[in-house]
């Protein structure tokens, strides 16, 4: 019997990168950490369904919870030195459960929105924020109508934009967030670009110029 659930996608936004950067331990202990800040972030009956590579899938009955799960998440990971910003979709519609397997467009679609989602934003359905609680949709802001794969009409969407952003930094190459300066290692030219690591700067000066920091 197919029931209406609230769905959340959201991955690390430069997780490639990092790989790349720092090896696949590195990449193994960021896995680690994510999830452990997302189980700490689970709100009412927010549930972590499944992960995979380094998106996860967090399902609830109640899209208030999924909303406060979804801050909540993206506070933590952003108040942590060397991650990655999260970016993610928010979605509520019918799914069949069968074999703690989720099957519909509306799981679907959810995995569309994330994708379209810039750094440290989570794109919301027109759907999931008209079911949310009055005064939860406060804090959207509009984002326009999208078009997505499979779906005739565009659909409006709403943006969560990361408080915290101006707060930090991001290594131009791995994409880690760089939030005490005074332990980071600075680029030589450049008041507001900084590395993680010496390795990252060294990366960087051999491949300029054409490079940019994002602040």
């Amino acid at each position: 019997m197919e029931e209406n659930i609230a769905i959340l996608m959201a991955d690390l936004s430069g997780y490639t990168a990092l790989t790349e950067t720092h090896g696949s331990l590195k990449a193994a202990d960021l896995i680690d950490k994510y999830l452990a800040i997302v189980k700490n972030c689970l709100v009412g009956d927010s549930r972590l369904h499944e992960r995979t590579g380094d998106e996860v899938m967090i399902v609830s009955t109640s899209p208030d919870y999924l909303l406060a799960t979804s801050l909540m998440i993206m506070k933590e990971t952003s108040g942590e030195e060397n991650f990655l910003q999260v970016h993610g979709g928010l979605h509520l519609g019918k799914t069949l459960k069968r074999n703690n397997s989720y099957f519909g467009s509306a799981i679907n679609l959810a995995s569309r929105i994330a994708a379209k989602a810039n750094p440290g934003t989570f794109l919301c359905s027109e759907e999931f924020v008209t079911s949310l609680s009055g005064g939860l949709s406060a804090g959207l802001t509009p984002a326009g109508k999208h078009s997505f794969k499979n779906i005739s009409e565009k659909k409006e969407m709403f943006e969560i934009r990361n408080e915290n952003k101006n707060s930090f930094f991001i290594d131009p190459v791995c994409r880690m967030l760089v939030l005490d300066t005074s332990k980071a290692t600075q680029h030589p030219g450049a008041d507001d670009i900084f590395f993680c690591s010496p390795a990252c700067l060294d990366i960087y000066t051999r491949n300029e110029p054409g490079n940019s920091a994002i602040h």
